[in-house]
C-alpha cells in the first residue's frame, strides 16, 4: 500500500457539482482520489472523472515555458514554429503588443476569453485587467456557448440566473421534472440523488428529452418531443393548468405580473396542437401538467438540451411562465434549476466573465456601479458600454474590428459553432496569446502561449451549480515554469499600464488569493459575508451571503425576487432555422459522454481515454438499416458547413431520424458542422438542431483494419484495481 506524502482536500475541476475531492499524494503526483463523506455537496459520491481523471494535472504534454511563434511572416494557416522564451520576454512582448494595439485602435479592437475553469479569484483580476487596463468590456466565456439562453430568460423572468435551489434537497424531492439533460453522464453525482429521491421517496419524475437518456428509467412519465418542439410542449401544458384551473391563484396575485396577458397567448396551445408539432401524445401532455402543478412542491432541473437553441431564451422562459403559475418557487423542493457543465462556469460569471456586468451581475451601464468599481479600482475611467459577446467577437475578427485575443483556458476553434468560419476568422487576427496548460486547438494558431498552473497546483475558490462557494488548494508543485493565472495577470497588467502612460495603478500587489477574495467580495454585496477563514470552517457557503453572520442562502427567492415580481412571458412558436431535407435527412444534435469532459483537453490526457478512445454517431437501427450501416462501420457525416469521418454506433437511445455525436473530439469535431446562427437575444449558438447526411466510407488512413471497441467499459474495473 502506498503511504501518500501528504492528503489535500479540494474541490474537483469538472462538472458543476462541485464535489469535495481528498487528493492522496506521493512525489507530487496525484496517485489516488478520495471523496470524503462528511463533506457537502456529494457527500463520499465521485463519478468517473472525479475518481480517475486527475492525471491530466502531470501529463508529459503539459505547458512548461512560455511559447513564442517565430514564422509569423506566414498566414496562421500554416503550423506553427515555436520557441522557448523566459517569462520576462514573453510578458514584455503581450504588453507590447497589446499596448500598440490600444493605442492604435482602442481597447474595444481586443477580445478576451476569461476561462471557467480557473479559480473566482482568477477570473476577477482577468475582467479587472480587461476592463481598467485593456479599457474595454469584451470579456466572455464559455457560459455562452452553454446556459446563455437560461441566463437570459431567468433574468428576463425573475431578474435571476443562477440555480434557485441546492443540490442538498434534491434526494428529498416529491415531484420534479429533468429536461434537456442527460444527468447520469454530464452530471451523475446529481442523477444518483434525483434517483434516490424516486427509489427512496417515491417521487414522481417526469422526463422531457428526445433521447433515450438514463433518467427515464427511473420516471414516471418520459414525453420524447421532437428535436426542437420545447416551446410547444411547455406552452401546451401551462394551456392544461390553465383551461383546469390548477394554477397557484394567491402566488400569481401576490408575487406576479403579465399573468392575464400571458393566459390570452395560450388560448391556441391546446394538447392536440401542440401533439402535432412535437408528437407527444396529448393525454401524455396533460398528465404531466397536471401532475406537476398539483405536486406540493415541484422543481425543474434542464441542461444544455434547453438552452443551446436559436430559441434558447423563449425555452426558458416557457419553463419559468409554467413554475410562476404553479408558484414552484421560493420554498425547498421546488426551484429553478439550470444544471452547470464547467466546474466554475457558475464563478465565472460571478466574478465578472461577462461583457455587460461586473461581479454578481452588476451592470456596466449603471452609472452607480461603474463609480463604484472605478473607486475601488484606483481612480481608473470605466468604459461604460458593454462589450461583445464570443459569438460577436468571432464575427468582429473577421470583420476587422477585432485587431487581437487574449485567450485564458478556453478553445473557441473546438467549442464555437461551424468551426471552419471560426478559424478563418481568427486566422485574420494581428496578434493572439492563449494562457493555458496544454497547446489546444486554439493555442497552436497564437503567437504567445503563456503556461499557467492547473487547479492541483494554485490556491483559491469555485463556485459550483447551486451557488456554493468551495475552496481549491494547493497540492502540488507547479509543473515547470508554469504560474497561476492570477499571477501572471498582476505581472502584464503592471506592464501594460506602464506603457501605456498609467497615472494611476488598478493596483496589482496581492500576496495570496485570498487578498484578491477580500477585494471582490468588498464591492460585491451578496459575497461580503463569505471569507476564507469560513469557508475553511464551513466547507463552503451559498451566495448571497450579504453578512458574515448571514447563514447563507441554499434556496432562493423565499420573500421576493430581484426584479420584484415575476414576469410572464407570451411566447411565439419559433421553428428551427435548419430542418431535414431530401439532401440532408437527419437532425444533429451534440453534447457529452460519462468519460469524457468538454472539449476533450483534459480528459484525452488521462486514462479515460483509453475507456473511450474515440468519436463516434449514434444511430437508430431503423436509420441504420435503411442505409446499411452496423456498428462499427466507418461514415462521413457532413452538413452545409464542413463533413467529419468517424464511426457509428446502432442504439435506440437517440429517435429515428436524429443522429447524435459527442463535442470532445478534435479529429472528428462535431462543431465542423453545427449552424452560427444565433438566440437573438442571448447570442448562443444552437447546437441541438442542424441538418446533415450521413455516408458509409472508408476508414481514415492509418485506421484500415484496426478492431479497436467503440466504448471499453471494462477498463474502469482494471483500472479501478491498479489505483486501489
Amino acid at each position: 500500500m502506498i503511504q501518500p506524502d501528504r492528503v489535500v482536500r479540494s474541490t474537483c475541476p469538472y462538472c458543476g457539482v462541485g464535489c469535495q475531492v481528498d487528493l492522496y499524494v506521493k512525489d507530487d503526483h496525484i496517485y489516488r482520489v478520495e471523496a470524503p463523506f462528511d463533506a457537502a455537496p456529494n457527500y463520499g459520491m465521485l463519478c468517473v472523472k472525479g475518481r480517475f481523471g486527475m492525471d491530466y494535472v502531470t501529463h508529459p504534454s503539459r505547458l512548461r515555458k512560455p511559447l513564442i511563434r517565430t514564422n509569423t511572416d506566414e498566414p496562421r494557416s500554416v503550423p506553427s514554429v515555436w520557441r522557448e522564451a523566459s517569462w520576462e520576454e514573453a510578458l514584455d512582448l503581450v504588453a507590447d503588443k497589446l499596448a500598440g494595439i490600444v493605442r492604435q485602435y482602442g481597447g474595444d479592437s481586443i477580445a478576451t476569453y476569461a476561462c471557467a475553469k480557473a479559480t473566482n479569484e482568477d477570473n476577477y483580476l482577468f475582467q479587472k485587467f480587461v476592463r481598467a487596463v485593456l479599457g474595454t468590456n469584451n470579456v466572455d466565456h464559455c457560459a455562452r456557448l452553454c446556459h446563455a439562453g437560461s441566463v437570459t430568460g431567468l433574468q428576463l423572468a425573475i431578474g435571476s440566473s443562477a440555480m434557485s435551489n441546492s443540490i442538498a434537497e434534491m434526494e428529498h424531492l416529491d415531484t420534479f421534472i429533468v429536461t434537456g439533460s442527460n444527468t447520469t453522464e454530464t452530471h451523475p453525482v446529481i442523477s444518483n440523488f434525483l434517483k434516490r429521491a424516486v427509489r427512496k421517496n417515491g417521487a414522481t419524475l417526469i422526463v422531457i428529452d428526445p433521447r433515450r437518456v438514463e433518467m427515464t428509467e427511473y420516471a414516471t412519465l418520459w414525453l420524447r418531443q421532437k428535436p426542437g418542439s420545447d416551446v410547444a410542449l411547455w406552452q401546451a401544458m401551462a394551456h392544461v393548468v390553465v383551461k383546469e384551473k390548477l394554477y397557484n391563484e394567491d402566488f400569481v396575485n401576490e408575487r406576479t405580473e403579465g399573468f392575464a396577458e400571458y393566459v390570452e397567448s395560450l388560448e391556441h396551445a391546446t394538447p392536440e396542437w401542440a401533439e402535432a408539432i412535437t408528437g407527444v401524445p396529448a393525454g401524455d401532455i396533460r398528465r404531466a401538467a397536471r401532475l406537476y402543478a398539483k405536486a406540493k412542491a415541484a422543481a425543474i432541473y434542464w441542461g444544455m438540451g434547453i438552452s443551446q437553441s436559436t430559441h434558447g431564451t423563449e425555452n426558458t422562459l416557457a419553463i419559468a411562465n409554467l413554475a410562476l403559475m404553479c408558484g414552484h418557487l421560493g420554498r425547498p423542493g421546488t426551484g429553478l434549476n439550470p444544471l452547470r457543465g464547467q466546474n466554475n462556469v457558475q464563478g465565472c460569471s460571478d466574478s465578472g466573465g461577462l461583457p455587460n456586468v461586473f461581479t454578481a451581475y452588476q451592470r456596466v451601464d449603471d452609472e452607480a456601479t461603474r463609480q463604484k468599481f472605478e473607486q475601488a479600482w484606483g481612480g481608473v475611467r470605466l468604459n461604460p458600454t458593454p462589450g461583445l459577446t464570443v459569438t460577436e467577437m468571432v464575427d468582429g475578427a473577421l470583420a476587422g474590428a477585432i485587431k487581437a485575443m487574449y485567450v485564458m483556458g478556453e478553445n473557441p476553434l473546438m467549442s464555437e459553432p461551424n468551426l471552419n468560419h471560426a478559424r478563418h476568422a481568427l486566422e485574420e487576427l494581428d496578434f493572439i496569446v492563449c494562457q493555458d496548460i496544454f497547446i489546444n486547438e486554439t493555442g497552436a494558431i497564437a503567437d504567445v502561449i503563456l503556461p499557467s498552473a492547473s487547479f492541483a497546483e494554485k490556491d483559491g475558490t469555485f463556485t459550483n451549480s447551486d451557488r456554493r462557494v468551495q475552496r481549491v488548494r494547493k497540492v502540488i508543485a507547479p509543473i515547470g515554469e508554469s504560474r497561476p493565472d492570477w499571477e501572471i495577470l498582476c505581472d502584464l497588467a503592471k506592464r501594460v499600464e506602464t506603457r501605456l502612460g498609467f497615472e494611476t495603478s488598478a493596483g496589482w500587489e496581492y500576496g495570496h488569493p485570498a487578498e484578491i477574495w477580500d477585494e471582490m467580495r468588498r464591492v460585491t454585496p451578496a459575497f461580503q459575508g463569505i471569507t476564507y477563514e469560513r469557508l475553511e470552517r464551513e466547507g463552503g457557503v451559498h451566495w448571497p451571503c450579504p453578512a458574515e453572520d448571514h447563514p447563507g442562502t441554499p434556496y432562493l427567492f423565499e420573500e421576493g425576487f430581484p426584479r420584484g415580481r415575476g414576469k410572464f412571458w407570451p411566447l411565439e412558436l419559433n421553428r428551427e432555422r435548419e430542418l431535414p431535407d431530401e439532401e440532408y435527412p437527419f437532425i444533429l444534435s451534440t453534447g457529452r459522454v460519462l468519460y469524457h469532459w468538454h472539449g476533450g483537453t483534459m480528459t484525452r490526457r488521462s486514462r479515460l481515454d483509453d475507456i473511450w478512445p474515440e468519436a463516434i454517431v449514434e444511430m437508430h437501427p431503423d436509420d441504420a438499416g435503411t442505409l446499411g450501416l452496423q456498428t462499427g462501420d466507418w461514415v462521413k457525416v457532413s452538413s452545409r458547413r464542413g463533413q467529419i469521418t468517424l464511426r457509428v454506433l446502432v442504439t435506440g437511445r437517440s429517435p429515428a431520424g436524429t443522429v447524435f455525436i459527442p463535442f470532445h473530439f478534435a479529429e472528428a469535431a462535431a462543431n465542423v458542422l453545427t449552424l452560427n446562427e444565433v438566440d437573438p437575444r442571448a447570442k448562443i449558438p444552437g447546437y441541438k438542431v442542424c441538418a446533415v447526411r450521413v455516408e458509409k466510407t472508408a476508414p481514415p488512413e492509418g485506421r484500415e483494419g484496426l478492431d479497436v471497441p467503440l466504448v471499453d467499459r471494462g477498463a474502469i474495473k482494471d483500472m479501478a484495481e491498479q489505483i486501489h
